[in-house]
Order: C-alpha cells, then structure tokens, then sequence
C-alpha cells in the first residue's frame, strides 16, 4: 500500500525540524547568543531607562511582556538568514534533488525557529521574576499570551523566510530582515506607552500590529482587560500568513 501522501508530508516536516534544532546542539554558540541579546534589553531599559520611562504599573512588568516580543520577532528573522545560508552552500538543491515534500524545507524552518522562541521565551519569563516581574493573573492566560507571541512570530518566520529566499545571500538577507523590522518594534508600546507619542509616531505605534500583540500579552500577564487588541493581533497573524506563505513557497519553487 502506497503511503499516504499527508503522512508522508509530516514525516519530511519533521525530519527537517530535527536537522535544523540538530544545528543547535552542534553549535550552542547560538542558542547562547539567541538569550544574550534579550536579556541585555532587559537588564539596559530596567536599569538605565527605567527610572525615566513613567507607567501605570511596575515598569518591570510592563516591559517583560514587550521584550517577549521583541525577542520573538527578531528570532523569527533567523529563518530568512537560515534559508540563504543553506542556499550560499548548496542545501537548498540538494533537498530538492530529494524525494521529499516540496513544503518541508520551509515549514521545517518556520517551526524549528518557532520551538527555539518558546526556550528563549522561558528564559527571558524566569529573568524578568530574578529582577522583579510578576505574572498578576494566573498562569493559563499567561501561557495563552505565549501561544499568541508564538503565533505571531511564526507568521514574521514567513516573511522572513521570503526575503532570505529572495535575495540568497546571508548578509543580505540579516540586513533585509531587520531593517524594516527595528522601525516596527522601537515605534510600538513594547519600551514605552503610546499615549507618551506624539503626532504620525503615536499614530502609527496605536495601529502598529507589534503594538498589538503587546498589548495583549501584556493585558494577559498582567491581568487587565483585554479589548480588542486580541483581536487586531490575530488578524494581522492570519493576514501574514496568508499573504506570506503562498509567496515563499512561490520563490522555492523557483529558485534555480
């Protein structure tokens, strides 16, 4: 008997998301390099710009839930800077040449990269409780605000993805996929809250989908309501995919 084409699908899914976190082992210099980072965000706007920036609860607890994002968005511009590291050496090809689904080598990616978030995400939580973050409403909604951080930064893996495929080039495709990034994450509620904006800036921070996210997440950390920032967030999530995954399936299947 033939063997089912979806179970098939799952099987080259998962034998790419082990060979990519396979690379973590070999290499642990990035997974400790994935944590410095975060964790210097942390320790500079606690410490340095804290005292400075003027909130209505803790700063420390309004900027964990920022900085959760943060951290999972630039982790998910790795994938772009991934895909054109295994083009520059041949990976790319060789996949192809192989028997195996044509949508396992970017799926493989995006979820490899998703599962690194989540460690990163529990480091950063256990960090921001060392200098004082608190969970103020039970930790089932604060594992919801990490299954939607997840899901956002899976969706940004997509775009990432596009772009490293687009340009194959590993330098190239790290400055692409921050660049547009770093306007997005520094223009949003993440450091500071919007209402302190002014004018375009504060405009486009209150509609900015990393803004969002945020929000939400840090409503659910912290306990208070909501909204529609949920809402705003998954949209954007759903609206990234599905513009993004079509488009990067699209540039796979015409690479030469």
């Amino acid at each position: 008997m033939a063997p089912n084409p979806m179970n098939r699908t799952l099987t080259d899914i998962l034998i790419m998301v082990k060979r990519n976190l396979l690379r973590y082992r070999r290499m642990p210099q990035l997974i400790v390099f994935s944590f410095i980072q975060p964790v210097m965000f942390v320790l500079l706007f606690a410490y340095v710009f804290g005292g400075a920036i003027h909130t209505d609860t803790k700063y420390i607890n309004y900027l964990i839930p920022g900085i959760i994002v943060q951290t999972v968005i630039f982790g998910a511009m790795m994938t772009g800077v991934g895909l054109a590291d295994d083009l520059s050496k041949g990976m790319i090809d060789r996949f192809r040449s192989l028997p195996m689904a044509r949508s396992a080598v970017l799926a493989g990616r995006t979820i490899s990269e998703t599962i690194r978030n989540f460690f990163v995400i529990i480091v950063m939580t256990l960090v921001g409780y060392a200098i004082g973050f608190r969970i103020e409403h039970g930790f089932f909604k604060y594992f919801l605000a990490i299954l939607l951080t997840l899901l956002f930064g899976f969706a940004f893996s997509w775009v990432s993805a596009t772009i490293g495929l687009a340009v194959k080039n590993v330098e190239i495709a790290q400055t692409a996929g921050f660049i547009w990034v770093f306007p997005l994450v520094f223009a949003s509620s993440i450091f500071v809250p919007t209402n302190t904006l002014s004018g375009p800036v504060k405009w486009f921070a209150e509609h900015n989908p990393i803004s969002y996210t945020t929000n939400t997440v840090r409503a659910l950390s912290l306990g208070t309501p909501v909204g529609d920032n949920v809402w705003y967030s998954l949209i954007w999530a759903a609206a990234l995919l599905i513009v993004f995954v079509p488009l990067a399936v699209y540039r796979y299947r015409k690479i030469s």
